[in-house]
């Protein structure tokens, strides 16, 4: 019997995922480094199954149907590449490569290349939904060689997650990286979303001294609204969880956030492209100042807030506790509409940088399901941009339009209060500013065009004059007419 797919990569993940083909009706040959570890998944989980085992590239490759589709699940970085040149060898023209690891879409971008110069086809494929959307269901953005997606196409239709009306969360992105490239993005909106959620659960927990029962309900609620998603529902199921002497779990885990760098790398490609995506740049650095734990309980003994020192806030005061509940969940909704507003204007810089011709609605119909940012939401942003192909921010759509003007006065009365009472919410701010920055016809850029071109004979544009034409002065006096020369970021 010949495979129709192979896999390397036996950790949680990749057996999933190989599980998840076999339900589907694939042949799959399962490959891992550590050759025992094909035995024994063999002998295990996949025990009755139709999976094929290898102990070589060389038997795996041998084992599959012709043209070969390869599926790596490993660490990004050396290691794809060293499988790559292991791979090359035993391949011949017309063979797939798939990496569904988190690689950056740059090193994606040259392996499509480099591998596609030897006559090979090569696919970057996002893969989001960790270990339980790997097995039932996960969102999959494929990318890199056009011509290798027939081929993929019902593989990976097939075992991705559908949603309401059966669609699957898996469509082909676009060439070189752009697989990777929105997965990424994915990843930093996910930032986003958590530390907005943190950000509630602090102004619920300190601001408003709620109880671990209390805030379960609270979540549990919010769900069945306009803030359905996985991460509002594993966030009420953390919150109801005890341990054996009857006290909530996540109060005894400590407040240092760890990261793998998808998050950065998004922050750090927005910068390449001059678009602001702050609050996910918020979110990132929030994960740093929590990292500096020492630091933070030294500096809490000595920097005292509206409360006093010892870390403590100030307890928020408020007439009427259950609509104040109803802000908290305004300012997480709008700060969340600001997210993914930010999310798409990077993807269509990047499109435009790298030549992509990007499906939007398609992309938040394979983040509809499956994935981590999966939610009820998302739905919408994709009648969005159905509805309108050239919608340049989703903040101009009418539906978000109007759910901003709804949630603006909770939104500012949240984050009003937490800076009286000393809580800490950095993604609401920066989101409420963003707003405000992008709303104003007019922002005080006209001054610090005015500083750059006094210091620097930077120059500036007028508003009566034509655009494009560059002036400076000579401030002083004696600063002459010679001005710098110009950039745009």
């Amino acid at each position: 019997m010949e495979g129709d797919i192979a896999l390397i990569g036996l950790a949680v993940m990749g057996q999933n995922l190989i599980l998840n083909m076999n339900d589907h009706g694939n042949v799959v040959v399962a490959y891992n480094r550590t050759v025992a570890k094909v035995d024994d998944f063999l002998a295990k989980e996949a025990k009755g199954t139709k999976i094929i085992g290898a102990h070589s590239i060389a038997e795996m490759c041998a084992k599959l149907k012709r043209p070969r589709r390869v599926m790596m699940l490993v660490k990004a970085g050396a290691a794809v590449d060293e499988f790559i040149q292991q791979l090359l060898p035993h391949l011949e023209p017309g063979d797939i490569i798939i990496d569904g690891g988190n690689s950056l879409y740059q090193d994606t971008a040259r392996r499509v290349k480099e591998v596609e110069a030897k006559g090979l086809l090569f696919v970057g494929a996002g893969v989001s939904g960790g270990e339980e959307g790997a097995r039932r269901g996960p969102s999959i953005m494929p990318g890199g060689s056009a011509a290798a997606w027939p081929h993929l196409k019902s593989i990976f239709q097939g075992v991705a997650a559908k949603v309401d009306d059966g669609s699957p969360c898996c469509d082909w992105v676009g060439e070189g990286g752009a697989g990777h490239y929105v997965k990424m993005v994915h990843n930093g909106i996910e930032y986003g979303d958590m530390q907005l959620i943190c950000e509630a659960y602090q102004l619920l927990k300190d601001g408003l001294g709620m109880s671990y029962p209390e805030m379960h309900d609270v979540f549990g609620e919010w769900n069945k609204g306009v803030l359905d998603s996985y991460l509002i529902e594993i966030t009420r199921d953390i919150l109801a969880f005890k341990e054996a002497d009857g006290s909530p779990l996540v109060e005894k885990i400590l407040d240092k956030a760890g990261q793998k760098g998808t998050g950065k790398w998004t922050v750090e490609d927005s910068l390449e492209h001059g678009i602001p995506i702050t609050l996910m740049s918020e979110a990132v650095y929030a994960r740093c100042v929590s990292a500096l734990k020492d630091e933070r309980v030294a500096a809490s003994k000595v920097l005292a807030g509206p409360a006093g020192p010892d870390g403590a806030v100030a307890r928020i005061e408020v007439g009427d506790r259950r609509a104040f509940v109803d802000a908290i969940r305004d300012a997480l909704y709008a700060s969340k509409i600001i997210s993914y507003a930010q999310g798409y204007m990077l993807m269509r810089a990047a499109a435009k940088a790298n030549g992509w011709n990007l499906n939007y609605g398609g992309i938040a119909l394979m983040w509809r399901g499956g994935c981590i940012i999966r939610s009820r939401f998302l739905g919408k942003i994709k009648e969005a941009f159905d509805t309108n192909h050239e919608l340049v921010n989703l903040l101009l759509d009418p539906h978000f339009k109007g759910e901003i003007e709804r949630a603006q006065a909770g939104w500012r009365k949240v984050i009003a209060a937490a800076v009286t009472s000393g809580v800490p919410v950095p993604a609401f701010s920066t989101a409420l500013s963003f707003f405000d920055s992008y709303r104003t016809a007019r922002l005080p850029a006209n001054l610090l065009q005015a500083q750059r071109d006094y210091f620097g004979a930077h120059t500036y544009e007028r508003v009566d004059r034509p655009r494009g034409e560059f002036h400076h002065t000579n401030w002083t006096g004696r600063g002459g007419d010679t001005s710098s020369s110009t950039y745009n970021a």
